[in-house]
């Protein structure tokens, strides 16, 4: 069965058109990252899973009913960017409210485990760390043990470790055959954590696949070195070169032939090259270059 189903949907906000024609489909029991820059439509379409916006044109369905249906029978679960906890409430009584209100819901110690709340469990909400709160947020959103869990940005304001914790309930959660559809900037955590990779932008699919297809299906290479504090003008006009990244001293170029790239930069530039590899494009890359296209 599809869990998720988007027929040429669209969604405008006055002159703005946020979704534009999205048909997608997400079988049950998979784990889907959501990719797309900032405006995509990313969280627009969260919103319409969740029944909480309106398509202006075509059909979203969920679970094969529509987004209201789904989410009165308590089949959805959202752990959405916005959100206040009750200041005042403990992690334990949080969590507990919220799962007395579904029909079959999941143990809360087994809830807080696999947050990784246990520890936390007599904090007060008003004094968790926001990393803290984002874990109560996901602990919310699974208590219901829903079928389809829809997490829009669910790690950020999450450190390293935290981050390494939700992923490990997240996949836990999942192997239980629901379905997860995540939305991320952290274009790691959808490589490393999810079957499938939908790449949006402007609205419309731009790449669907596993996340080794879309890093194959954009094929080139990347030449990395070490530039340090030498110029980085002309690496874009070498041969092959797509593109140019520079981060804390570090050079990254996109290219469709190493061979001649490498030769040039060694032969038609002063620079003083140092640590060079060479790699294929993994999926920062394949995201640069399909949003940038489209």
């Amino acid at each position: 069965m599809e869990a998720i189903a988007f027929t040429d949907v669209s969604k405008s906000y006055g002159d703005v058109l946020a979704v534009d024609g999205l048909d997608l489909s997400v079988r049950a029991g998979t784990t889907v990252a959501l990719l797309g820059p900032n405006g995509a439509g990313k969280s627009t379409s969260v919103n319409m899973l969740l029944g909480l916006l309106r398509p202006t044109r075509g059909r979203v369905e969920v679970l094969g009913r529509s987004p209201d249906e789904a989410v009165a029978r308590g089949e959805v679960g959202a752990m959405l960017q916005s959100g206040e906890l009750i200041p005042e409430l403990t992690v334990r009584e949080t969590v507990d409210f919220v799962r007395r209100l579904y029909p079959d819901p999941l143990d809360l110690d087994e809830i807080l485990a696999m947050a990784d709340l246990a520890g936390l469990a007599k904090r007060r909400a008003g004094k968790l760390s926001e990393g803290q709160a984002q874990r109560v947020r996901f602990a919310m959103a699974v208590a219901g043990a829903p079928e389809l869990l829809l997490l829009d940005e669910p790690t950020a304001a999450m450190d390293v470790e935290s981050r390494l914790r939700f992923w490990a309930g997240m996949r836990d959660y999942a192997a239980r055959g629901r379905t997860v559809l995540f939305a991320t900037h952290y274009l790691q955590e959808a490589d490393e954590n999810s079957d499938r990779v939908v790449v949006i932008a402007r609205g419309g699919v731009v790449a669907d696949g596993t996340a080794a297809e879309i890093k194959a299906g954009v094929g080139g290479q990347a030449v990395h070195f070490t530039l340090g504090r030498q110029p980085a003008a002309g690496l874009d006009a070498l041969p092959g070169v797509t593109a140019v990244g520079i981060q804390a001293g570090a050079a990254t170029l996109q290219t469709t032939d190493a061979d001649a790239t490498v030769a040039a930069l060694y032969r038609g530039t002063s620079l003083e090259v140092r640590d060079l590899r060479i790699a294929g494009a993994d999926l920062e890359e394949a995201f640069l270059t399909l949003t940038r296209e489209s």
